[in-house]
């Protein structure tokens, strides 16, 4: 039971999803607080806040309103995704290939054997059912 459950949970999907839910979760607050306290200080030294707090260049409408493009909230979310998108592949996705590529080098032949393409393995269960018939 154990060892099935040990398979289950090192299986490549498995991995993913339990990243995908770190990335949304856990370090959300993280990243948001990083980049409110040091990222949209540094972009609003470009640009100008409009009432809203949105940062971005502001042009006048066909009909004299104020639009503004928020550019800030663009840089934001850039800076946000790529930040966690580092922090999850240091700290999730490089460990887990370091550790497939050492369970590999330990048992080479299950790794090769689990590799055979569906022509390879067509190719055999032909060649077995010609033994049969000529058997």
């Amino acid at each position: 039971m154990i060892q099935g459950f040990k398979e289950f949970i090192l299986k490549g999907n498995v991995i993913d999803l339990a990243v995908a839910v770190v990335i949304g979760g856990a370090f959300t607050a993280i990243v948001n607080a990083v980049v409110a306290s040091i990222i949209n200080p540094l972009v609003a030294l470009f640009f100008e806040a409009d009432a809203a707090g949105k940062f971005g260049p502001t042009i006048t409408g066909i009909y004299g309103q104020k639009v503004t493009f928020p550019l800030g909230d663009l840089i934001t979310a850039i800076i946000s995704f790529l930040a966690v998108a580092v922090v999850v592949y240091l700290a999730f996705v490089m460990p887990m290939n370091a550790y497939k590529a050492r369970k590999a080098a330990k048992n080479p032949i299950a790794e090769e054997a689990a590799e055979a393409t569906e022509g390879e393995l067509l190719a055999e269960i032909r060649d077995l059912l010609k033994q049969q018939r000529s058997a």
